[in-house]
């Protein structure tokens, strides 16, 4: 028997300190693409919709695929905007009749009007499918998995890597979960259990560390027969909400005592190791003095900017890193991005080579990173800002951030953009005429991402806490609405 099935993509990581709220706008800079343009796009990637096309073709399905839309970290969506994005996906599901719904969703969307933008999502689906029909949802492993997705989606499946490397993998698991689900082999729920906590300690990096051995857990109990996904979701700190922090969930049938006290142990292991923090969080200080020693004999030195990160709703425009790297002499360096759309828009009259005065940067929010960097400046280059990715993560996807400029402050190049975009693929600087393997310094702002294509080249790798948004410094962000106490914003025994 041939399934129908609905597709479709819905993507935003919402930072609820941002002070810029999330728009149609910002979605259609990053990409909003319906059906066949967004497989074009999307469709044999390493994403979400090539599992799960993978699974229609292994399954013999006929496919309607919606729409695929991510907007970049950032504030609170809009409810214009997220009415927007549903419509679609509900007017489908109103207009022909499906067998079951397969959605690639993040997990930490919030909304101006509700805390859980997914939750809201999958209730607005169920009024119109039923309890019945299956929906299977496949999440990012920084999602803030509340109970009412749990309820509203029969298969929950989570990345299990950071950087996140096996989107087409999970895609596929979970339609073949979802198969086996309409076709009435199975009858799968979600169980989930959680801590009391912002994030998992390291926000749940499987390159190194403790998540390693959770995620082994999690594949071998995922070989019993009536479990079908375990998810270890490190949460996100970033989202001011109730139902924050570190979860496991299960997706089976049978014995749930038994899933459940699984999920427990996995839960009980992220807590006790709550003070095994892998990365040593640098100054901007320390890290341009290392910068300014450092000796290139294996590589460049890759300093990651993580408070300033815009994959987490950093606003890409902090100045302290880069402040310090010119204070202490670095030369023959790269930087990238510094979001300012203001200089790039004053540099379009300027001509290559020419030196030019800029207030860069610093001009969202001065308290968090540092404010606005007077400095003269070189015009390198000017483009569209228009890349391809070539790495691990984004191999084959096209991005941009919006109009761009190239510009040289002494000895470092630096990538000024107008969309906020984190450095996860080597692109985002040849694309620009930037070789950061010949550089002794490259300055990212990311977090942990850009590790899946950066790490190959350096030489070394440090991480600095410039102490803009993303701060891991939790004590400075002004919490309201999570639930206290919570670790570490309190003292908590257990």
């Amino acid at each position: 028997m041939s399934f129908n099935v609905l597709t479709a993509e819905i993507s935003h990581e919402t930072n609820s300190f941002s002070l810029h709220k999330t728009g149609k706008r910002a979605f259609m800079a990053r990409y909003a693409l319906m059906g066949a343009t967004a497989i074009a796009e999307r469709g044999a990637e390493n994403t979400e919709l090539a599992g799960f096309l993978d699974a229609g073709r292994a399954h013999d399905w006929q496919v309607t695929h919606i729409l695929s839309a991510a907007a970049g970290p950032s504030g609170k969506i809009r409810r214009q905007a997220f009415d927007w994005l549903c419509e679609p996906i509900l007017s489908s599901i109103k207009n022909h009749q499906y067998d079951g719904l397969l959605l690639g969703l993040h997990g930490a969307m919030g909304l101006d009007f509700r805390e859980d933008g997914e939750g809201e999502l999958l209730r607005r689906t169920r009024s119109l499918v039923g309890n019945e029909m299956p929906i299977a949802i496949t999440l990012d492993p920084h999602a803030n998995v509340s109970r009412r997705m749990c309820e509203l989606a029969d298969i929950i499946v989570s990345f299990k890597t950071y950087p996140h490397i096996d989107m087409r993998d999970i895609g596929r698991q979970a339609g073949d979960i979802l198969q086996r689900t309409m076709a009435g082999e199975i009858k799968p729920k979600t169980i989930r259990v959680s801590r009391p906590m912002l994030e998992e300690v390291n926000g749940g990096r499987t390159d190194i560390g403790p998540m390693i051995e959770r995620i082994a857990a999690a594949r071998m109990y995922e070989k019993q027969a009536d479990v079908f996904a375990v998810s270890v979701n490190a949460g996100f700190a970033s989202a001011d909400v109730r139902e924050v922090g570190p979860t496991v969930t299960v997706t089976g049938q049978g014995d749930f005592v038994a899933h459940t006290t699984f999920a427990e142990t996995i839960a009980d292991d992220i807590w006790k190791r709550r003070f095994e923090v892998l990365n040593d969080y640098l100054s901007v200080t320390e890290s341009a003095a290392i910068a300014a020693s450092y000796e290139p004999d294996k590589g460049p030195l890759v300093i990651a900017d993580y408070a300033d990160n815009p994959g987490a709703g950093g606003y890409g425009d902090s100045t302290d890193l880069l402040r310090e790297l010119l204070s202490a002499g670095v030369t023959n360096a790269c930087f990238a991005p510094m979001v300012d759309s203001e200089v790039v828009q004053a540099l379009q009259t300027a001509v290559v080579g020419e030196h030019v005065q800029l207030t860069l940067g610093g001009k969202t929010d001065p308290e968090f990173g540092g404010g606005p960097l007077a400095v003269d400046a070189e015009l390198v280059s000017l483009s569209d800002g228009h890349f391809t990715g070539d790495g691990p993560m984004v191999h084959g996807l096209h991005g941009s951030f919006g109009p761009s400029a190239v510009i040289r402050i002494g000895g470092i190049e630096v990538l000024v953009v107008t969309i906020p975009r984190q450095i996860l693929d080597l692109q985002q600087f040849k694309a620009f005429g930037i070789d950061p393997q010949s550089k002794d310094v490259v300055a990212v702002k990311s977090m942990q991402h850009f590790r899946a294509a950066f790490e190959s080249i350096a030489g070394k790798i440090i991480v600095c806490d410039s102490g803009a948004l993303c701060t891991p410094r939790y004590g400075r962000l002004p919490y309201r609405n999570v639930p206290r106490p919570i670790f570490p914003l309190d003292q908590i025994e257990m």
